[in-house]
């Protein structure tokens, strides 16, 4: 398929977009006498083009049967990784895998464990268009969470967007607007050679505003052969039209570089954690050598979207498009696949209420559709010297979505509201290759129904339960495989491998609300969910931590947890305990066939995240803690003593505002424990084998945050 062809469903919402600007342009060279363009960080942002606020989506999230989360980012001191943005959220686990601005591996009920590096499982969205390819693949490393007024979250099948219909459901990182903020200026350094860097400036006008942020962070790193980049550029301009006509138009541009130190034997966890193959002198080192390999990843993206809405209460429209290009270049240790994608979108929604049914009844209805085609090349890698050698693999790709939606809600009572929603999906994934004409084309049809009742048992508690089906198909991460001996890149083979959709029923209960008032409020979420899956995507690796492929698990596989967060402040004599805190418990297990009863390797089993800040005047301090308390298997059969063993890390923070200037000060991991942050997943293992990544050892980070 052609460029053009691909931009085509892109030029009509452009249409609108250029008219935008032109009229801008036309008002700045006019003669005439015009009302002045001002800055006005206090306007009401609700009257912004599609300026979403925190407040509106807390009530949106009020009204989903299921478990959320709302993070907003721009609280945070530190905000340089998706870390820093996501922690203490309940249901989202975060696995560090280097530390910077690389690949950590995101969770939510367990969707998209077993990819490595993670690349599927989750629809990731920005402003509520999807960035995933049509496959259903990303390349995390490219978030950059410094530019999101707020992160919202839809766990499992709780997703509202018309493309989500995997078991990890949604994340929408939301835009910060013109309105936002006038302009804004962050500088960090740290330990390991991390520097951080961001300028944004914003305005608003009588019928524009716009914004441009500018990122750029660089991180020697904690390992050797750890060092990343990561440079950015995000930019968008809203327009009010006549009518409740809006507009707004998205620019974003990623450079993203890292290189990837790779695992070791359990052993050096503790011996060397800060070392890779290579720095010994055992044949294990001389086959993987880290240096020589040169594993690494470098990925640019181009991204342009478009939103429009118009409309009332009664009927209200909106209509988005998107156009990404990315060109990624990834070599694991023993091959490098090169892959060019352009993806093109188009999402429709309209939603309403009818009169007369005085907000009784609430209707949505939604059409996505989704267009990847992809150039994957595949390359074995030279042991000596890192380079490319022959290559053994050539493939044109294409995946295409269609997805509708339709959902009702009806309040039964005043405090009861029935919720339920069928999305249809079609979705195709060909694959050709260009030396042998071997072709795989697959495409799958099927309905994922949900339905659930909120009560609102009193005035400050939600109780919630929901029944749902969820489907995800495989990726091309998964469908073409290469196998690629590390003593033998001469005899590198890949293939295209035939997988069924993973399937799942969810069954949740749950609840949120406050106890206590005013100030001294607790704030609490709760969910507990229990999946049963058919036909799980297992992913796994080699005695070398390097993946080897995928496969549909045939005996069944179970998924459930629970979920629960708390915050809130506490006022004291000196001042204020501002608090928050979230457990994640996940118990996935495989209920028949070879490994039957055992669990699933990948998700820590249980996840505790908190933290304690003292609140005096422009002052706040106090520790954190992330603590994993029990043992977490790293192969599916749970071999004694290859685990990831439990840990403990404490942290520090020092924070003083004064007006728009911020300082902070951050100590993490202060006792310097040895720990893994993650592991390469595997059918069976051992200790000896190359398979775990050392977390960060003891680090401190200082930065200043200027709002004008």
């Amino acid at each position: 398929m052609t460029k053009s062809l691909l931009l085509r469903p892109f030029y009509l919402s452009g249409l609108v977009s250029v008219s935008a600007f032109s009229s801008l342009q036309a008002l700045a060279q006019s003669d005439t006498s015009l009302p002045p363009v001002t800055v006005n960080a206090s306007r009401d942002s609700t009257k912004l083009p599609l300026a979403a606020t925190v407040q509106a989506e807390r009530e949106k999230l009020a009204q989903v049967p299921g478990g959320t989360n709302l993070a907003e980012p721009q609280k945070e001191a530190r905000l340089a990784t998706l870390r820093d943005a996501l922690d203490y959220q309940p249901g989202i686990v975060l696995q560090d895998f280097f530390g910077g601005t690389d690949q950590p591996r995101l969770g939510i009920r367990g969707s998209g464990i077993q990819s490595n590096p993670v690349n599927r499982g989750v629809l990731l969205l920005q402003d509520g268009l999807p960035l995933n390819e049509a496959d259903g693949s990303f390349i995390i490393g490219m978030i950059e969470p410094r530019n999101a007024a707020f992160v919202s979250a839809l766990r499992g099948a709780n997703a509202r967007s018309p493309g989500a219909t995997m078991l990890g459901g949604e994340l929408d990182f939301v835009s910060m607007t013109g309105a936002d903020e006038r302009g804004r200026v962050r500088l960090e350094g740290g330990s390991f050679g991390r520097r951080g860097a961001q300028a944004a400036v914003g305005g608003v006008g009588e019928r524009f505003d716009s914004r441009v942020s500018i990122s750029s962070d660089r991180y020697d790193g904690y390992r050797h052969h750890s060092d990343s980049r990561r440079d950015s550029l995000q930019a968008n301009v809203g327009f009010q039209g006549e009518g409740g006509f809006e507009n707004r138009t998205y620019l974003t541009w990623t450079d993203l570089a890292f290189h990837i130190p790779n695992v070791v034997p359990k052993d050096r966890i503790h011996s060397d954690p800060r070392g890779v193959m290579g720095d010994g002198n055992a044949p294990q080192d001389t086959l993987l050598n880290v240096y020589k390999r040169d594993p690494r990843r470098t990925a640019t993206q181009l991204r342009l979207a478009n939103r429009s809405r118009w409309g009332n209460d009664t009927l209200r429209q909106e209509v988005g498009v998107y156009w990404q290009d990315t060109d990624d270049l990834f070599n694991n240790m023993t091959s490098y696949t090169v892959t060019h994608s352009y993806t093109t979108g188009a999402q429709w929604q309209a939603s309403g209420r009818p009169a007369g049914s005085e907000g009784a009844l609430g209707w949505r209805t939604a059409v996505s559709w989704a267009d990847s085609t992809m150039d994957r090349d595949l390359f074995a890698t030279n042991p000596a010297n890192g380079q490319e050698m022959q290559r053994f693999g050539r493939y044109n790709l294409g995946a295409q979505n269609l997805q509708a939606l339709a959902a009702a809600d009806w309040r039964l009572a005043p405090d009861w509201t029935l919720l339920g929603s069928m999305q249809w999906s079609h979705l195709t994934r060909d694959a050709q290759s260009r030396d042998t004409g071997t072709q795989l084309d697959q495409s799958w049809n099927f309905a994922t129904p949900k339905v659930g009742v909120n009560w609102a048992a009193t005035p400050s508690t939600r109780l919630w339960a929901n029944l749902s089906r969820s489907q995800e198909a495989p990726t091309f991460w998964e469908i073409v495989s290469a196998a690629v001996a590390p003593n033998s890149p001469a005899t590198a083979q890949a293939e295209l491998v035939r997988l069924q959709m993973q399937r799942a029923t969810t069954l949740e209960l749950g609840g949120a609300g406050q106890w206590g008032a005013g100030t001294n409020a607790l704030h609490w979420t709760a969910a507990v969910y229990r999946s049963v899956l058919a036909d799980e995507l297992i992913s796994t690796t080699d005695a070398n931590g390097i993946k080897v492929g995928t496969y549909n698990y045939r005996g069944g596989t179970r998924h459930q947890g629970v979920e629960l967060g708390l915050s809130g402040s506490r006022r004291i004599g000196i001042g204020a305990l501002d608090y928050r805190a979230s457990w994640t418990y996940s118990d996935f297990r495989f209920r028949g066939g070879e490994y039957a009863g055992k669990q699933i390797a990948g998700v820590p089993r249980q996840l505790i995240n908190a933290e304690v800040m003292l609140h005096m005047g422009a002052w706040r301090f106090g520790p954190n803690v992330r603590w994993m308390p029990v043992s977490t298997p790293t192969d599916h059969a749970n071999t004694p003593g290859a685990e990831q063993d439990a840990y403990a890390l404490l942290g520090l923070k020092l924070e003083w505002r004064n007006g728009p200037l911020a300082l902070y000060a951050q100590a993490d991991n202060v006792t310097d424990r040895r720990y893994a942050s993650a592991y390469a997943i595997r059918n069976q293992a051992i200790a000896a084998q190359p398979g775990y990544l050392q977390g960060l050892g003891r680090s401190f980070t200082v930065g200043l945050n200027y709002q004008f």
